[in-house]
């Protein structure tokens, strides 16, 4: 079932991107697209059926502990060349919507509170990825979040890896604020650097991002070896932006 026209929300939608675990199915780990008060759409490859009741856990990393919020499935989007497949969740109930209504305000206080805290050196991000296609998009999001183009003019440095031995070579010699990575890579693949990512000290806090075409297993081992989240290939531009102003806090 689509969307239909007379299912439209009548609060605005916040592209924001947070963590999404299904309280009775642990292992069922997703994000969300976007959120409003009255609703949640989640990339997910499940399947769910309009009417559906749902219980989710909303979180994000090292910026909100899970929120538990309940919902009714309302319309499933398949998933496409354009875009990962998903649900759109519909909240009514007033305790739901409050807490919904809390998460956007507190997206909106943080990054606030955040304009003069940019760290004086910068940020620099790593992109593992052996498409240059991909590499071409994901650059081109975040050097308009370097120059300006998309907020306030935020000092990042974007450096590249092939693959997951020369992305550890890289985080061994030099500090970075986030990794982004594919998960199925020659030499050394995504899982592989990600467990030695979470194994070192020295490199063990970073965020890691990981991007990937694989299904509900690939999803599920990733989180499993500790990545902060998991976007499901096709990505949308706003989708990797968002993430990335969020695990680095950026306004």
């Amino acid at each position: 079932m689509n969307r239909g026209s007379d299912d439209k929300r009548d609060e605005p939608r916040v592209p924001l991107v947070l963590r999404v675990q299904f309280p009775n199915q642990e292992r069922m780990v997703a994000v969300t697209e976007n959120l409003s008060k009255g609703g949640i759409f989640v990339q997910t490859d499940r399947t769910f059926t309009p009417g559906q009741e749902l219980g989710l856990a909303l979180s994000f990393p090292g910026l909100m502990n899970p929120v538990q919020v309940v919902g009714t499935v309302a319309w499933v989007r398949p998933a496409s060349e354009d875009a990962p497949g998903g649900v759109g969740i519909r909240v009514v109930r007033d305790q739901d919507r409050q807490r919904l209504g809390e998460i956007l305000s507190s997206a909106g206080q943080t990054r606030a509170s955040d304009r003069t805290a940019l760290p004086a050196e910068g940020y620099r991000v790593l992109i593992v990825e052996d498409n240059p296609h991909i590499v071409e998009m994901y650059s081109y999001v975040l050097k308009k979040l370097a120059s300006g183009e998309l907020a306030g003019k935020v000092p990042l440095e974007v450096h590249f890896s092939p693959d997951g031995h020369h992305a550890l070579q890289a985080l061994r010699s030099t500090q970075f604020s986030l990794v982004m990575t594919d998960l199925y890579m020659p030499v050394m693949d995504g899982f592989a650097l990600i467990e030695r990512i979470r194994a070192e000290e020295p490199l063990k806090s970073i965020p890691v991002v990981a991007i990937s075409a694989g299904g509900p297993e690939a999803r599920e081992r990733a989180m499993q070896l500790g990545v902060d989240i998991y976007l499901r290939k096709p990505v949308r531009f706003q989708e990797v932006l968002e993430t990335v102003k969020q695990l680095l806090h950026i306004p």
